[in-house]
Order: C-alpha cells, then sequence, then structure tokens
C-alpha cells in the first residue's frame, strides 16, 4: 500500500502539497483513467475521432474561460490587425485543433503506424538525407503546434535514428505514459535539459528534434520579435547547433481537410548560427511564423507565450483572466 501521507519536505513555498513522484501513487489514479479512456478512444475510427475532437474542442472553449482568456489574448497580440470578428472565429477554431490535436496524439502514442499511413505525406526527406551529408546529426526544429505528437510518430517511421527531446511533465502519470508511448517508435528518448545526452546523440549521427518556442522567463533567453511582440526567445538552439555543428532542419506538420497529416521538412538552414545571439533567436522565430501563417488555428495559442516582458516588473498581459471569465476584452482590444 501507499503511504498517502505527504512525505517531508514535500510540500512547496505557499504550503501547496507537491504532486507525488510515483506514478503509481493513488493520487495519479485519475491520469490513469483518462489516459486508459483516450486508449480506448482510438478504436474509434479517425474521421469519428475528428468529428470528436471539434465537439470536445468547443465545449472545452464554452467551459475554460481561463483558457479561453489565454488564447484571447494571445491571438489580439500576435493578429492585432485582425477584425474581433476574425479573432473570435481563430479562437474557436483553435479549441477545436487543440482537442484534435489530444485526440491524435493519443492515436501516435498507441495506434499501429499502419492504421496511419493512409491518412498522411512527407514532403522534404531529401532536405534531412542533404543535412546528414555534414556527418554531425541533425536538429529538427519542431515548434509547439496541435499537431506535435502526430508529426513526430511519423517522422520516426521515416528516421530510425530519431531521438526526439521532451519536458517532464510534473504528473507522474502522465510522465511515465509518455516515455513509454514515444519510446516504443524512436531510437531514443532525450529529456530537453540533457545536453549531455542530446550531444552524445548528435555525434553519433543521429537525428533530434528541439522545441524552443515556450516561455523559461529570463534565464538563457533574449527578447526576439515574435508575431510583431517581443517575445522571451531561448538562446540553446543557437547553443546547440553551434557545439555540435549540426544543422538545423524545420519541420511543420499540419493538419489537412479529409482528416489527414502533411509533414514538411524544410532545407537546413543556411550561416546558422550567426553568432548573435539576437538575430539567431528573430530567425528562429522568423521560421515559426511562416508556419503559424498556413494554418494559424493550429499552433498552440494556450500556452502563455507572452508571459515575460522585456521590462522587469512589468504586468503579464494574462493578468486579467478574471474579467475575461465574463467573456469580455479589455477595453480598447476589440479589432
Amino acid at each position: 500500500m501507499h503511504d498517502e501521507r505527504p512525505p517531508k519536505g514535500s510540500r512547496g513555498k505557499k504550503g501547496r502539497r507537491r504532486p507525488p513522484s510515483d506514478p503509481r501513487h493513488p493520487a495519479c489514479w485519475p491520469t490513469w483513467a483518462g489516459l486508459g479512456l483516450l486508449r480506448l478512444l482510438t478504436l474509434l475510427p479517425v474521421p469519428a475521432l475528428g468529428r470528436l475532437g471539434d465537439g470536445l474542442g468547443l465545449l472545452l472553449w464554452a467551459l475554460a474561460p481561463g483558457r479561453r482568456h489565454i488564447v484571447r489574448t494571445n491571438l489580439q497580440l500576435a493578429f492585432a490587425d485582425r477584425t474581433r470578428a476574425e479573432r473570435r472565429r481563430l479562437e474557436r477554431a483553435h479549441f477545436r485543433s487543440a482537442a484534435r490535436g489530444v485526440l491524435e496524439g493519443a492515436l501516435a502514442w498507441w495506434a499501429p503506424i499502419e492504421r496511419l499511413t493512409p491518412h498522411y505525406t512527407v514532403e522534404g526527406l531529401e532536405h534531412l538525407e542533404a543535412a546528414r551529408e555534414a556527418g554531425r546529426g541533425v536538429i529538427l526544429l519542431l515548434p509547439h503546434h496541435t499537431t506535435i505528437e502526430m508529426g513526430g510518430r511519423i517522422i520516426s517511421h521515416h528516421v530510425p535514428d530519431f531521438h526526439p527531446s521532451y519536458k517532464p511533465t510534473k504528473d507522474a502519470a502522465f510522465n511515465a505514459a509518455m516515455v513509454r508511448a514515444r519510446s516504443d517508435s524512436v531510437a531514443g528518448l532525450l529529456r530537453s535539459d540533457d545536453m549531455r545526452a542530446i550531444l552524445r546523440a548528435l555525434r553519433s549521427g543521429g537525428v533530434i528534434s528541439y522545441s524552443p518556442d515556450q516561455d523559461f522567463g529570463r534565464q538563457g533567453t533574449v527578447f526576439a520579435p515574435f508575431m510583431g511582440v517581443p517575445t522571451s526567445t531561448l538562446t540553446m538552439t543557437a547553443r546547440l547547433a553551434r557545439t555540435s555543428g549540426a544543422p538545423i532542419v524545420p519541420l511543420h506538420c499540419r493538419r489537412l481537410p479529409g482528416n489527414r497529416w502533411h509533414v514538411r521538412l524544410e532545407p537546413a538552414l543556411r550561416d546558422f548560427p550567426s553568432g548573435d545571439d539576437a538575430a539567431d533567436a528573430a530567425r528562429i522565430n522568423r521560421v515559426i511564423e511562416e508556419q503559424v501563417a498556413q494554418a494559424p488555428e493550429q499552433y498552440l495559442w494556450l500556452h502563455r507565450r507572452f508571459k515575460t516582458r522585456p521590462e522587469p516588473g512589468a504586468p503579464s498581459p494574462y493578468r486579467k483572466a478574471g474579467r475575461a471569465a465574463s467573456g469580455r476584452e479589455a477595453p480598447g482590444s476589440g479589432g
């Protein structure tokens, strides 16, 4: 039996109980139940999963005002030139895309690849092979689109020496399931903070993925334009390329009508890194912007991408979540 009493030191700074580290802990059972339900849903036909995702996405949009506020704030910042009505349509489309992404992630984790192959196409593998010629491995730039799990699963079928990187989650059960499911189809799974393991994989000629487009605060970042907004951007992408000598190949998995996915690999970035952290971060952000322009609803707008501001102490643009819960925008925010 598991001792449900929190071990010594298991409370955070504000007295909140830390999540258990053992995935077998009773506190993790709801997560296991949810994962079990997701796995059962993968038995549905792919078109049925798509329709279910659309419905669940609209339900989430209606019932999660906090998340709706995050997405709404992101879209106001990133698409200030669009009208309010256009942003509202994009907002709802994003929730549908995000819910589809969760169900597609379950397919990516647990469905056999033979079930997925009729539903996807891949373009640009020749760019990956050209990048390999340097003999120093390849870094796949894999931004946080709602198709990220499916994109990783598809590319792993075509790249036997693929080593995706990941950030461990606080939920021990979810983390254990994620590591096991992703590990089944790849050459190796790498923690995104384990630079030694990442460099070893590259020096052995392997292909890794790296997803730098989240807000990690001020440490190891510079402010570079993203969607017209000064955005905290990791410098690690350029550092990794400089240290390893590995070229960076952008990858984009886009969801198409008809319950299909298209994975496109672009030519390796030329003259990268430049040695200028700010210029290199801006270039990475431009690559991601070009992908966002192709399917803006499929980018992960649920993340607080613009939380850290250039001015120390500046308020977060997401602070007015309470007011957004009533469905109203801040004064002057309409398009």
